[in-house]
């Protein structure tokens, strides 16, 4: 194992490896201690995280190549992830077309399109969890942080848990969810994307739960005049408070957007500085609003499903 390590949470420090058999070829390993922390629960999560990654394969998915068991720790063998977060690639530059966004989402939805399809929802669909392979391409994405994903049959989940600003209502509702959960999210991120904010944001949690389940949200002129109808009327289709209506990931991939003219959409371009804004108070103030939402939720999370790792923000 080098000594390099790439990242450190409650749970976990990864750092960066490579096997015995392939010293080239470099790979990523989360390392989770035994400690008075980390309880049944945690223990329980990350095994369903690891059941989850280990039947999947997608070129836009996180891989997970080996886990094993020591008496002290857990050991994640994953894809190194050299590019960083997408947000920060997208506000490391000036301007970001409306193309680039179109072509990220169809990345995004034909990666959701094929976890759904293997009957996996991920549950934590957020910018912190869409990650680039490597510094020099900008399309070579991944969904990765799969601690909230499990398998699912139908609308058949109770625990109520993910990230504030994209938890879909049905969640905070107390209602049985499923898949449909990722697409709300999906949403959130598109609108994100576009408009450079979110859709729903407020300081006080009660109220963004409030603006959540009602689904109140807009396009604010300043904002949104250069984005198409057609994008918006994507988001309007997947931010439906109703799971029952809102766009399956083939229902979206289907959506006149992904048809629009290359070089129009090409045109229009938006300045980065509102995501810029957005991408770092995100980053300030992640950690203190999982921990609300934690708090929040916690009381009526009663042992249906064991509770997920808390993520880090």
């Amino acid at each position: 194992m080098e000594n390099v390590e790439l990242g450190r949470g409650a749970y976990a420090t990864t750092k960066k490896c490579s096997l015995r058999s392939n010293p080239n070829g470099s790979m990523a390993v989360k390392i989770i201690e035994r400690t008075e922390k980390v309880d049944k629960n945690v223990v329980a999560a990350l095994k369903e995280e690891v059941k989850v990654l280990m039947q999947i394969s997608h070129p836009n998915i996180i891989k997970l190549f080996d886990f094993f068991e020591e008496p002290q720790s857990f050991f994640m063998v994953i894809e190194l992830m050299e590019g960083g977060e997408l947000f920060d690639r997208i506000v490391s530059k000036s301007f970001y077309s409306e193309k680039e966004a179109r072509d990220l989402v169809s990345i995004l939805l034909n990666a959701l399109d094929y976890l759904h399809s293997q009957n996996i929802v991920h549950r934590d669909l957020k910018p912190e969890n869409l990650l680039l392979k490597s510094a020099a391409n900008d399309s070579d994405i991944k969904i990765a942080d799969f601690g909230f994903a499990t398998s699912i049959q139908g609308r058949s989940l109770s625990l109520q848990c993910g990230s504030p600003d994209y938890v879909a209502p049905e969640i905070i509702k107390k209602h049985k969810y499923g898949v449909e959960v990722d697409m709300w999210s999906c949403g959130v991120i598109v609108y994100i994307l576009l408009g450079g904010y979110p859709p729903f944001h407020e300081e006080e949690p009660d109220v963004l739960w409030g603006k959540i389940e009602a689904g109140s949200y807009a396009f604010h002129e300043e904002f949104w005049s250069q984005v198409s109808d057609a994008a918006k009327d994507l988001i309007q289709n997947l931010l439906v408070v109703d799971p029952d209506n809102r766009y399956s990931a083939s229902q979206a991939l289907r959506h006149p957007w992904f048809f629009e003219d290359d070089k129009a959409l090409s045109m229009n371009a938006f300045d980065t500085g509102n995501l810029r804004k957005f991408n770092a108070k995100r980053k300030l103030k992640g950690t203190v609003k999982m921990v609300i939402l934690a708090n929040r939720l916690a009381k009526s999370n009663q042992s249906q499903e064991p509770s997920p790792v808390q993520k880090d923000q």
